[in-house]
């Protein structure tokens, strides 16, 4: 069998960004094949989830994922500014969305700009880790964005021309993203499907390798 598996990738997620590293050493060191989906943070799917989960989540995620940033090794700083425009009060979000729309929509061009998806994985190598390493301030401003992905070999210009162009191509590409996650088994993010079965989590990605395995994947 092909052992390749679906990635559901968030920009927002802080847990899809500290996964980046062991994802890119299964496609590089085994040969696993990443079909990456890029889809909306919850926010954007579901604009009531903050106002809806308890209290202490937002505090515990906070300490959880830079404590699995230590834990990991891996250089970590929430992006600035937020992907999402919110109040982080009322937990309401904001009606235009200029930041993640832009930068999903790059990641979706990215992956269909080929070949085989490959270029939508070099993009989560350079901007996540551009977004989330704390080596960048005002990631948006300037030509930060661009920087990251030309490092990925890509031509951010003719990105930025081509969904300017047609919105609702990479729009349409989204939602069947949007829809094949939520037909996968789980709602959240980082999500890896493969041969049917979803792993959520970047604590999951031991399970989803030992899966392969059984399956015929060896090193």
């Amino acid at each position: 069998m092909v052992f390749s598996f679906d990635l559901f990738w968030s920009f927002r997620s802080p847990y899809c960004y500290l996964a980046l590293d062991r994802i890119l050493d299964m496609h590089r060191d085994l040969g696993v094949g990443v079909n990456v989906r890029p889809i909306y943070p919850i926010a954007i799917r579901k604009p009531d989830f903050f106002k809806n989960t308890n209290p202490l989540y937002r505090p515990y995620h906070t300490q959880d994922s830079h404590r699995v940033a230590e834990f990991l090794g891996i250089p970590f700083k929430r992006p600035n500014p937020d992907p999402i425009q919110m109040d982080m009060q009322t937990s309401a979000i904001a009606p235009e969305q200029p930041y993640v729309h832009r930068i999903t929509r790059l990641g979706m061009a990215a992956v269909m700009a080929g070949p085989g998806g490959n270029k939508g994985l070099e993009f989560l190598d350079h901007v996540s880790r551009m977004l989330w390493d704390g080596t960048v301030d005002n990631w948006y401003e300037g030509d930060h964005l661009a920087k990251a992905m030309t490092q990925a070999g890509l031509d951010p210009e003719k990105l930025e021309r081509d969904i300017v162009a047609a919105p609702q191509k990479y729009d349409a590409a989204l939602e069947e993203n949007a829809l094949a996650h939520e037909a996968s088994g789980h709602w959240g993010v980082p999500v890896m499907v493969f041969d049917g079965e979803p792993f959520y989590g970047q604590d999951r990605l031991d399970l989803l390798l030992w899966r392969m395995r059984q399956k015929g994947l060896y090193n």
